[in-house]
């Protein structure tokens, strides 16, 4: 039982009050959903560190995958592939991104368009990835504009990509002070320049944080990519010509080597696995060490 005195008042904790009963089972309770919460996530990278490891090798990222009945081999094609395809997707994906929050947060003024687009937004960030893939398989495959490729890959991804960029940048710079603006404007700045010298280098922070979580996101979607980039047990071509031909991705071929009954190959899938996690588990913490440098 503890006890304080303020002015005079002896003040007690009464340990069986029904607050502090309360109190203390809303507090168990919160540490039993937190215990929950942290399970599977610790469960799923123990389980693909464990099953992974054993193929981590040079081999792994300097050769092709093994055809079925060998064991020699790697993911040298996957990785280059899903970098290909992620910076693909990352070129188109920012400029608009970025344009857009610059657009709903300093120029619009919460104009009926603005409202539009957020909401836009708001409902494309809840769509399934293999929408997104269906749409660019319309648009860009099965239309015979540029067929089964790199850029189809890259532009299926940044879809997905470019809720997260808009609404993480749009925070970004609604959290930049207003005498911030009112005083560039004051000496004489003009609009746009008080955005690009002043508005987007506080908020600089906040938008790569929202870059590297949409790339995040992006590295390791499947479904998109079956529609689009395909897969290709080759090097890939990287050059104009070869972002137009089918190219291998880590996450498609982690599917593709999960379901076959080929040891050698299931030994790969868990190791292209943990490259994923470990990519997603790295861009996270890039995104955590851009938030702790922000400005505002």
């Amino acid at each position: 039982m503890a006890s304080s005195t303020v002015k005079g008042l002896n003040l007690k904790k009464q340990g069986s009050s029904p607050r502090t009963i309360l109190g203390n089972i809303m507090t168990a309770i919160s540490a039993l959903c937190v215990i929950i919460t942290v399970i599977p996530l610790v469960a799923v990278i123990y389980f693909v560190l464990i099953q992974g490891f054993s193929r981590l090798n040079t081999d792994l990222f300097t050769k092709l995958p093994p055809p079925p009945g060998l064991t020699d081999g790697g993911l040298a094609n996957a990785i280059i592939g899903t970098l290909v395809v992620v910076g693909i997707a990352t070129v188109i994906a920012v400029p608009f991104g970025v344009m857009a929050a610059i657009y709903l947060s300093e120029f619009s003024g919460n104009n009926k368009t603005a409202l539009t687009i957020r909401f836009a937004t708001n409902v494309l960030s809840g769509v399934p990835s293999i929408i997104a893939g269906v749409f660019a398989y319309g648009l860009l495959v099965s239309s015979g504009i540029i067929g089964f490729s790199a850029v189809a890959g890259g532009v299926a991804l940044a879809v997905l990509m470019l809720p997260t960029i808009i609404r993480t940048t749009d925070e970004a710079l609604k959290i930049v002070p207003q005498d911030v603006r009112w005083a560039a404007l004051g000496v004489g700045a003009y609009n746009y320049q008080t955005v690009i010298k002043i508005v987007l280098p506080a908020a600089l922070p906040g938008i790569i944080t929202g870059v590297t979580l949409a790339i995040a996101r992006a590295a390791g979607e499947t479904a998109p990519l079956l529609f689009t980039a395909l897969y290709s047990n080759f090097w890939p071509n990287v050059s104009v010509q070869g972002f137009l031909e089918p190219i291998a991705t880590l996450a498609v071929l982690v599917y593709n080597f999960a379901i076959v009954p080929f040891p050698a190959q299931n030994e790969l899938a868990w190791a292209g696995a943990l490259i994923l996690v470990s990519l997603v588990l790295l861009t996270s913490i890039l995104a955590r060490l851009a938030t702790r440098k922000q400005v505002y």
